[in-house]
């Protein structure tokens, strides 16, 4: 399944100065010929990791051991050496809670008594030759996903594969399309690959390294996190973690020769396994094409991703990580969404898939659950939610700003732009 016959084209190197870097990527002057090449490789990729006898890819499955394999295989091929605790693999193991049950006509929740056997996941480690003392970047991708379902699935019919090609196929094909290319032309830094499992769990395979990392922690410069990049639309492409170095703006956009329309958001907390490293005071990045109706459900499969933008995205990244390499070290910032007391609670939910993308005013909404408020209100994808009750909402955090001001079963009207329209629907929340 490797890229073997892809030709790749001299990197040139360029000098750092009055903050300005050099963003080559390793085939300027590659031929078409190596483009399709690599767009075939991609798809080949995902075809792989969502081929139905993986089963989805289930932390702790036999599938899921598959792909660890496969994975590694892939590493093996382009020169990579092995960094887990054995071999490429690092073991990690989590015991989750049982099953809440309902008992009697009191209707209350408690622990059920079923024994729960521990779930054991691997991450797959590789790295590449650098200059030693120059510190590792980090690039990484999960490669596990739902297996039939389970509770994280919005799928609502009897358990299937759910097939995870852009959560996350497209995140592991595209980190595999950089290391090819970084095979070709390596750095100075060392580049740790990381392909963690139990990121569906709840981060489990990141969390687990940053607890027992493979090689020293202080010694990591940056984290880069790709997850669901496979569904670019247009050239607007999510960027998340932005205020974690106070130069990951600069670097961005002095690499952004592919003409992206970015979507930053400073934070460095979010769900996926960038937050792992955040949390260990390391500067991220964590790139995302955004939702869409097939996220977590059966038909995320490999015929709806976008290939040629997963390629786009990968040059992006290579010319960021050659940028990072010229810099002697790279500082870390916490964002101020960190603290917990500044992050809204709230206890009832609309149903609703925000688009992430979206970068007017009030919050679009990208898929609609049924049988939630918003189904039962009439909302539809592509609505645009400005106002709930009296809270004007303009982004993202105002929206969630207004969730905590309600509870269960109360009823609040909500405006919405519909097509250029105006509307306003009553929502029962719950």
């Amino acid at each position: 399944m490797g890229l073997k016959d892809v030709r790749m084209g001299t990197w040139l190197a360029g000098i750092a100065a009055l903050g300005l870097w050099s963003c080559q990527t390793a085939d300027e002057t590659t031929p078409q010929a190596s483009e399709e090449a690599a767009i075939a490789a991609l798809k080949a990729r995902v075809e792989t990791l969502a081929d139905p006898a993986l089963e989805g890819r289930e932390t702790g499955s036999a599938g899921e051991a598959l792909a660890a394999e496969w994975l590694s295989d892939e590493f093996e091929t382009m020169g990579y050496a092995a960094r887990g605790d054995s071999a490429a693999f690092q073991a990690f193991q989590y015991t989750p809670h049982p099953p809440m049950q309902i008992h009697g006509d009191s209707g209350q929740a408690h622990l059920g008594m079923a024994v729960v056997k521990p779930i054991v996941g691997r991450n797959v480690l590789f790295t590449g030759k650098g200059v030693e003392g120059n510190g590792y970047g980090v690039l990484a991708a999960h490669y596990d996903h739902l297996g039939y379902g389970g509770e994280n699935s919005l799928f609502r019919g009897e358990p299937t594969v759910h097939y995870g090609a852009d959560d996350n196929a497209s995140g592991v094909a595209t980190m595999l399309e950089v290391a090819q290319r970084v095979a070709a032309t390596p750095m100075s830094d060392h580049v740790l690959y990381c392909g963690f499992s139990g990121e569906e769990k709840g981060l489990w395979g990141s969390n687990h390294f940053c607890e027992e990392p493979t090689v020293a922690l202080d010694s990591i410069r940056y984290m880069i996190n790709l997850d669901m990049v496979g569904r670019l639309r247009g050239d607007t492409l999510a960027v998340y973690g932005t205020g974690t170095s106070p130069r990951w703006m600069e670097v961005l956009e002095a690499c952004n020769e592919e003409g992206f329309v970015l979507v930053p958001s400073e934070s460095g907390v979010g769900p996926s396994d960038h937050t792992s490293f955040y949390l260990e005071g390391i500067p991220v990045l964590h790139f995302f094409t955004g939702q869409h109706p097939d996220y977590h459900r059966p038909t995320d499969t490999p015929e709806k991703l976008n290939y040629e933008g997963m390629l786009r995205i990968a040059r992006y990244v290579e010319r960021v990580m050659r940028a990072l390499d010229q810099e002697s070290e790279w500082l870390f910032t916490a964002t101020k969404d960190q603290d917990s007391d500044s992050t809204p609670r709230f206890n009832v939910t609309l149903g609703v898939v925000p688009d992430y993308l979206f970068s007017g005013e009030g919050m679009r909404i990208d898929g609609v659950t049924e049988g939630r408020p918003a189904a039962m209100a009439g909302l539809k994808r592509g609505d645009v939610v400005l106002r709930m009750d009296t809270l004007l909402v303009v982004d993202m955090m105002s929206y969630m700003t207004g969730l905590s001001l309600f509870e269960e079963g109360m009823v609040t009207e909500v405006e919405i732009e519909r097509g250029g329209d105006r509307l306003t629907v009553n929502v029962i929340w719950d």
